[in-house]
C-alpha cells in the first residue's frame, strides 16, 4: 500500500508545474500584412518574436495596402504591417483610420523589373526620369500615380493588372507587358538610382497594455 501510494504521489508531482504549464492559454494574435511589406528582415524578426513567446500564436492575413490601417482599425488585426515608396525617412501617405501609433520598421531599396534582354538591364543604375515614355505595369504593388506624384507626367500603362501577387508581377513584366518597381528582396532588377526613393514598410497598431501583443510589436520594430 505503501508503495502505491508513493507512486501515486510521484505522479501527481510530475504532474505538476510542467503539466500546468503546457496547459496554458496560446495567446492568439492577428497580424494583417500588405503583399510586400512581411520582407525577409520583417519575417526573420517574427521568427526571433515567436521563438521568444513560445506560447504565442500568430494568424497572418495578407490584405490590400489601403485595408491594413482599417482593419487594425476596427480590431480585425491586432498589428498590421503595410508598406509604399516614399523618400528615406518620410512617413508613408496612410489612409484616415482614427488614432494608432505608426512606426518605421524597414527601408529597402527599389528596382527597376526589366524583362529579360531589356536594353536597360545591364546598368548600374536606372533614373526614373529616364523611363516616363516606357510601358509601365498599373497595378497596386507600384500605383502609377504615384510614380506621376514623384516624377510628373508619363508612365503610360502597358496592362491594367488589380491584383496584388508578386509572382504574377513579375511574369507579366517578363513577358513584356511593362516594367514595375519592387523592392530589392521581391527579386533582380536594376537599382533605382534617382530620385532618392525607397520601399518602407510601417508597424501599425493601436495603444497597447503590456503583453504579447506589445511584445510582437517590440520585436519587428528596429
Amino acid at each position: 500500500m505503501r508503495s502505491t501510494s508513493a507512486r501515486a504521489a510521484r505522479r501527481r508531482s510530475s504532474s505538476g508545474p510542467a503539466c500546468s504549464s503546457s496547459r496554458a492559454p496560446a495567446h492568439r494574435l492577428t497580424l494583417a500584412v500588405a503583399p510586400l511589406a512581411l520582407n525577409p528582415v520583417l519575417a526573420a524578426r517574427l521568427a526571433r518574436a515567436r521563438a521568444e513567446q513560445p506560447r504565442l500564436r500568430v494568424r497572418l492575413r495578407t490584405v490590400g495596402r489601403e485595408q491594413v490601417a482599417a482593419q487594425v482599425a476596427a480590431g480585425e488585426a491586432d498589428l498590421g504591417l503595410t508598406d509604399g515608396i516614399t523618400a528615406p525617412n518620410d512617413p508613408l501617405r496612410l489612409p484616415e483610420a482614427g488614432p494608432m501609433t505608426t512606426v518605421g520598421v524597414s527601408d529597402e531599396e527599389l528596382v527597376v523589373a526589366l524583362p529579360p534582354g531589356h536594353p536597360l538591364a545591364g546598368r548600374a543604375g536606372l533614373r526614373l526620369a529616364d523611363l516616363i515614355d516606357a510601358r509601365w505595369l498599373a497595378t497596386p504593388l507600384c500605383p502609377l500615380r504615384r510614380l506621376r506624384d514623384l516624377v510628373g507626367d508619363g508612365f503610360r500603362a502597358g496592362l491594367d493588372y488589380r491584383g496584388d501577387d508578386v509572382q504574377t508581377v513579375r511574369n507579366l513584366v517578363a513577358a513584356g507587358h511593362g516594367l514595375t518597381l519592387l523592392p530589392a528582396s521581391a527579386g533582380p532588377g536594376v537599382p533605382l538610382a534617382a530620385p532618392r526613393l525607397v520601399h518602407r514598410v510601417e508597424l501599425l497598431h493601436p495603444a497597447l497594455p503590456p503583453g504579447p501583443a506589445a511584445r510582437l510589436a517590440a520585436a519587428l520594430s528596429p
